[in-house]
C-alpha cells in the first residue's frame, strides 16, 4: 500500500497533537497537515494533496458537515472519516448525507484507528461499533418498517455491516465467500433503495431494521 497522506481537521489543538502522535506510529500513514476549521482545511488542500481527512464534526467558521460536503464535491477521491463523540449522534444523518466514509469515536485506540483507515482506503466504510450501538439505541423507531422483507442471512449481513465490519470480515465470520457477501449487500441496497453502505446503515436505523 502506498503512503496514505492524511489531514487532521479539529479545532482543539491538544487533541490534534495527541492524535498526530498516534498516527505517526501507524503503518503507511503520513500526516501532511492540520486544520482548525473547514476554511483552513481547504487552504491546505490548495497546495497539499491528501488521501484521507479525519474530520471533527463541530468546528467554528466552517463545520465538519459543510466541509465534508465541499470535499466530496471538489475532491471526490479524498476519503473522510468523521471524528465524533456520543453527544453528536444527532449529526449522524447529516454527515452521511454529506459524504462521510466512516465514523470513529474520538476516544478510539491505535488498533481501531489503523483498521478504520485501512478499511476506508480500500474503498469500504467504517463505523465504530460502540458509536453505532449508541446511534441505534438513540435513533431507532418504535416499530420496524413492515414493507421491507429480509431473509435471515440478509438480516445477519445487515447487522454486521452496521457494526462496521468489512466484506472480508463478514465473509470470515459467516464462513462464506466475499462474492456471496457482495451479493447480499447488493440485495440489501436494492430492497432499501439505499445508494451505498452509509445510506444503507442510515436507512436500517431509521426504519428499525436493526435488532436492539
Amino acid at each position: 500500500m502506498d503512503i496514505i497522506r492524511l489531514i487532521i481537521a479539529d479545532d482543539h489543538e491538544i487533541f490534534r497533537k495527541g492524535l498526530r502522535i498516534i498516527l505517526n506510529e501507524l503503518d503507511e500513514v503520513k500526516v501532511v497537515g492540520e486544520a482548525r476549521n473547514g476554511n483552513e482545511l481547504f487552504e491546505i488542500l490548495k497546495h497539499q494533496k491528501a488521501d484521507l481527512i479525519l474530520m471533527d464534526i463541530r468546528m467554528p467558521v466552517m463545520d465538519g458537515i459543510d466541509a465534508t460536503k465541499k470535499v466530496t464535491e471538489k475532491y471526490p477521491d479524498v476519503k473522510v472519516i468523521a471524528l465524533t463523540m456520543f453527544e453528536e449522534i444527532s449529526y449522524f444523518n447529516q454527515m452521511i448525507e454529506a459524504g462521510a466514509d466512516g465514523f470513529l469515536l474520538k476516544k478510539t485506540n491505535k488498533d481501531e484507528l489503523q483498521r478504520a483507515i485501512n478499511q476506508v482506503m480500500e474503498g469500504e466504510n467504517y463505523f465504530s461499533e460502540e458509536f453505532m450501538n449508541n446511534v441505534n439505541r438513540t435513533l431507532r423507531p418504535a416499530s420496524r418498517l413492515a414493507s421491507i422483507e429480509l431473509t435471515d442471512r440478509e438480516q445477519e449481513v445487515l447487522e454486521l455491516i452496521c457494526k462496521g465490519m468489512s466484506n472480508t470480515e463478514i465473509s470470515k465470520f459467516l464462513g462464506v465467500s466475499t462474492r456471496t457477501v457482495d451479493g447480499h449487500r447488493a440485495h440489501l441496497l436494492d430492497k432499501t433503495g439505499a445508494k451505498n453502505s452509509p445510506h444503507l446503515v442510515m436507512f436500517a436505523i431509521k426504519n428499525g431494521l436493526i435488532k436492539a
